[in-house]
C-alpha cells in the first residue's frame, strides 16, 4: 500500500514537469507567431474581378480580362484576411470604367484614388498589374425557348392519365450574346425516374443548363411537373351503324346493324359512357362498283375515353330496287 503511494506521488510530480514544459513551449510559439504577424511583409496577390452594375442590354464575355496582380505592403496581422479567404476587387461598370468600341476600359488609377476604402487605411497599395483591363462585351438577346420532357413514361398496369405530362412554366426565357444563344432551340429537364407510375407526378426538377454559361442568364433554373394519374379500364358498347350519302334511287340493307366499340377510359368515368357517345357511319360514296361491303368508321369519340376502336372492318350489304 505505502509502495503505490509513493509511486503514484512520483508519478504526479512528474507529469507536472512535463505539463510545464509544454506549456512554456507553446507560450514560445505565440511570443514567436505574434513576432513575425507585427512585422511589415510586402507580397503580391492575384485578385479576382467582382463586376457590379453592368447595364443589362449588355454581357461581358468569358475571355475578358478576370484578374489583377496587386502589390501590397503591411503587418502580418492584415495579411492574414488575404490567405483565407478568396482576395476580391470590386469594379463597378456604373464609374469605374470607360466604353469604347466593343469593350470596356479599366485602368489602375481607379485602384489607387479608392485604396483606402478597398484594403483600408494600415495598408500599403504599392503596384498594380497590368495598367488596364479590357472587358469585351456583346449585345444581349431575349430568346424563349420551350422546355422539353425527354423521358417518356411508363405507367404500372391498370394505370394511366388523359393528358400528357404539364410542365409549368412551359418555356422560359434566356438573355445573353446572340452567338450563344442561336443554337439553343430548347432546354431538357434533368433526368427523372418517370417508370411505373401509379400515383399523380407532382414534383420540382431542375432543368439541363447548358455547360459554359457564365454570360447567359436563365429566367428558370428548375420547373414544375405535375401529372393527374388514375385506374383504367376496357370497355365494350354495341353502337348503332349508320349510313350516309345513299342516292335517293337506291334501297340499302345491310348486316350487322349495330357493331362493338371497344374503348379504354379511367375506373371514374366507366359507368358515366354509353353508346350515344360514339357515332359509327358507313360512307357509301367510298364504295366502288365491284365492292359488296361497307368500311365502318368511328365518327364520334367522347372525351370522357382515352383511346377506342371498332374490332370489325367489313359490313355486308346489299342493293334493293
Amino acid at each position: 500500500m505505502i509502495k503505490k503511494l509513493k509511486r503514484n506521488i512520483i508519478t504526479g510530480i512528474k507529469n507536472k514537469k512535463i505539463n510545464v514544459f509544454f506549456l512554456f513551449l507553446l507560450l514560445s510559439f505565440l511570443i514567436l507567431i505574434f513576432s513575425k504577424l507585427s512585422k511589415e511583409y510586402t507580397n503580391t496577390i492575384v485578385f479576382t474581378i467582382n463586376k457590379i452594375n453592368v447595364p443589362k442590354e449588355y454581357v461581358i464575355l468569358n475571355d475578358s480580362n478576370t484578374k489583377l496582380n496587386i502589390t501590397l505592403r503591411t503587418h502580418g496581422f492584415n495579411w492574414l484576411k488575404y490567405y483565407l479567404s478568396k482576395p476580391e476587387i470590386t469594379i463597378d461598370f456604373s464609374k469605374d470604367v470607360k466604353r469604347k468600341g466593343a469593350q470596356y476600359i479599366w485602368d489602375k488609377s481607379k485602384v489607387f484614388i479608392n485604396s483606402e476604402s478597398e484594403f483600408g487605411n494600415q495598408v500599403e497599395l504599392l503596384n498594380v498589374s497590368p495598367d488596364e483591363l479590357y472587358f469585351k462585351y456583346d449585345v444581349n438577346l431575349i430568346k424563349k425557348v420551350p422546355v422539353i420532357v425527354s423521358d417518356q413514361i411508363s405507367f404500372s398496369p391498370g394505370f394511366d392519365a388523359f393528358n400528357s405530362i404539364k410542365v409549368e412554366p412551359d418555356s422560359i426565357q434566356i438573355v445573353g450574346p446572340n452567338d450563344m444563344l442561336v443554337n439553343i432551340k430548347s432546354i431538357e429537364i434533368e433526368k427523372i425516374a418517370l417508370e411505373n407510375i401509379k400515383s399523380d407526378i407532382l414534383k420540382v426538377v431542375k432543368l439541363k443548363i447548358p455547360k459554359n454559361n457564365k454570360d447567359l442568364i436563365f429566367s428558370n433554373e428548375e420547373v414544375n411537373l405535375s401529372l393527374k394519374v388514375e385506374k383504367f379500364t376496357e370497355g365494350s358498347l354495341k353502337v348503332p351503324i349508320i349510313l350516309i350519302n345513299i342516292p335517293d334511287s337506291l334501297s340499302i340493307k345491310y348486316f350487322p346493324k349495330t357493331i362493338n366499340v371497344i374503348y379504354y377510359t379511367s375506373l371514374n368515368n366507366f359507368n358515366e359512357i354509353s353508346a350515344k357517345d360514339f357515332k359509327v357511319i358507313c360512307d357509301f360514296s367510298k364504295v366502288n362498283n365491284s365492292q359488296t361491303f361497307l368500311l365502318p368508321e368511328l365518327n364520334k369519340i367522347t372525351n370522357k375515353v382515352k383511346t377506342a376502336k371498332i374490332n370489325q372492318q367489313h359490313i355486308e350489304f346489299i342493293i334493293t330496287e
